[in-house]
């Protein structure tokens, strides 16, 4: 490890997830040597759900200071050389600039679900699901909305993007991330689909030619940049990291998963698990039709991957989880949370197979998979029900996957796509077997979770600048994950239980019927 790090033999990666950002500083041999973490949460905003994106900077030196410190405790050295550099973020979303780098509105994330109009339009338009997070669709919704910092924009990109511009001054974007922005067609934004956009907004009389203001598209192990005087200092102010430290592409927290989970070669899939849930299951061949519930995005080396998103996860349970946290500090205690969660959780694997006959939704956003524009967390019983601490959990587990498994049944179902299994990240992963267990049983997959899926995005990230500087001639990603990163790695696969998949599947319905109980508390329940 030290050798490693005098030598500047190390690879960087940093991921602005949804609900924390984290740095991993790696090895040659892909072994964390530090990482650090900085906790962040998104607020509505006058109706759009967003960051405060001068918070990034504070996120990045703060998780960079801790990895600086590790090394400084641990091997007596101060960290100023990097091999190179990543950064990911959550994909989609709108990041809009004018020609002196000012933001032009606050930062609009994929959790927004106010672009309907367009994404229907859209979608009508390129005959190609366009969904309602995507960067284009947020910009021509504004256009509908004839908002006034539509003429004054330069440049459009996402939350990578944006840091990565930050850092190195290149408007670049990983074509994983990308493929959130705009449809990708050839490794590229698709040329047709640009044209069609363009003569849609031709009466508006813009400056500006929807090409120009798109990021260029990279591939994973091309250059993107390197580490700009200005952009060190945001990373240390105390002005000892180098300058000229070269930059793999930014790319989105899905691309980084399939890194992570190493999920790039077709049939192959992962799924991942945070304040939002999304599986991504790369394609074999091309999908028979358009589906609203089915995004088609890529790998971050450009194949086609099917994409299921449901837009609420965790932030349902974490609340709950909280709740029971300020009762146990109200009886005097002090809680380590890892215990709680991990004693909360097991409690689920005591309890009745469908849950007990309770339901919840975990809608703080609208949902894309059931057709929500806005959300209403709820819990709900019945007086037979039984309500208990152990079915409660379970409820809330099972909730977290139920509309994921909606938009897997169209994949599975109609399109006949087979998932021989899923590679697990995320949080939930983190108390053993639990949460893969429940995910087994909501998916009806086998999952695995690997030794290094708790490692998420940023060591993903960090990978692919690992690949960009070593890569052999012609080697491409899932050769190099295969064969190099993870030749002797061992995952922990569970295979669905019969009696928890019946289970859930009662539940399944249950969530159905339910749904209009969600509609009646978003219709009755004030913001």
């Amino acid at each position: 490890m030290k050798e490693a790090i005098v030598q500047g033999q190390t690879y960087l990666g940093i991921e602005f997830g949804s609900t924390r950002i984290k740095a991993t500083l790696i090895n040659n041999h892909f072994e964390t040597i530090s990482s650090g973490s900085y906790d962040w949460e998104n607020k509505l905003i006058d109706g759009y759900w967003t960051y405060n994106l001068d918070e990034t900077i504070v996120g990045l030196q703060k998780v960079y200071s801790e990895i600086k410190q590790h090394v400084e405790n641990t091997y007596g050295l101060t960290l100023n050389k990097i091999g190179a550099m990543g950064c990911s973020a959550m994909m989609q979303g709108y990041i809009a600039l004018d020609n002196s780098g000012k933001l032009l509105v606050p930062f609009r994330t994929w959790r927004n679900t106010v672009t309907a109009q367009a994404s229907s339009i859209l979608t009508e338009t390129f005959n190609y699901k366009l969904p309602q997070r995507w960067t284009i669709a947020h910009l021509y919704q504004a256009i509908l909305n004839d908002e006034a910092h539509i003429a004054d924009i330069a440049y459009i990109t996402t939350l990578s993007g944006y840091i990565h511009w930050q850092l190195t001054e290149e408007k670049i974007l990983g074509i994983g991330d990308a493929s959130g922005m705009f449809p990708i067609n050839e490794n590229q934004f698709n040329e047709t689909m640009l044209t069609q956009f363009s003569e849609l907004i031709s009466d508006k009389g813009y400056t500006w030619k929807i090409k120009d203001i798109l990021p260029k598209v990279l591939l994973a192990g091309e250059h993107a940049g390197t580490l700009t005087k200005q952009g060190a200092l945001l990373i240390d102010p105390t002005g000892d990291l180098q300058t000229g430290i070269p930059f793999c592409p930014p790319e989105g927290d899905a691309g980084t998963g399939m890194v992570a989970t190493n999920s790039v070669k077709k049939n192959t899939g992962n799924i991942s698990v945070g304040t939002s849930i999304f599986a991504m299951i790369v394609l074999k061949k091309d999908l028979s039709k358009v589906y609203p519930e089915i995004d088609i995005v890529t790998t971050p080396d450009g194949s086609p991957v099917a994409m299921v998103l449901a837009n609420n996860c965790s932030s349902d349970l974490n609340a709950w989880v909280n709740l029971l946290r300020e009762f146990y500090e109200a009886m005097g205690q002090k809680p380590d949370m890892n215990e709680m969660f991990n004693i909360l959780f097991n409690k689920a694997l005591e309890a009745d197979a469908d849950g007990g006959g309770l339901l919840s939704y975990g809608y703080y956003s609208g949902e894309n998979i059931t057709g929500f524009e806005k959300g209403r967390p709820i819990f709900i019983r019945s007086p037979k029900s039984t309500f208990n601490l152990a079915n409660f959990m379970r409820t809330h587990l099972f909730t977290a996957f139920a509309a994921l498994r909606l938009g897997l049944n169209i994949l599975t179902k109609k399109e006949l796509v087979q998932i021989n299994g899923i590679m697990a990240h995320g949080g939930l992963f983190k108390t053993p077997l639990v949460g893969q267990k429940i995910c087994a049983a909501a998916l009806d997959v086998p999952v695995t979770v690997m030794s290094t899926a708790s490692e998420g995005g940023s060591w993903g990230i960090a990978i692919l600048a690992s690949y960009m500087l070593n890569k052999q001639p012609n080697e491409d990603l899932s050769h190099y994950l295969s064969n190099k990163v993870f030749p002797n790695s061992k995952g922990q696969k569970i295979y669905p239980d019969g009696e928890d998949v019946n289970g859930f599947n009662i539940f399944l319905e249950r969530y159905k019927n339910g749904l209009t109980i969600e509609q009646a508390a978003i219709d009755h329940l004030i913001e």
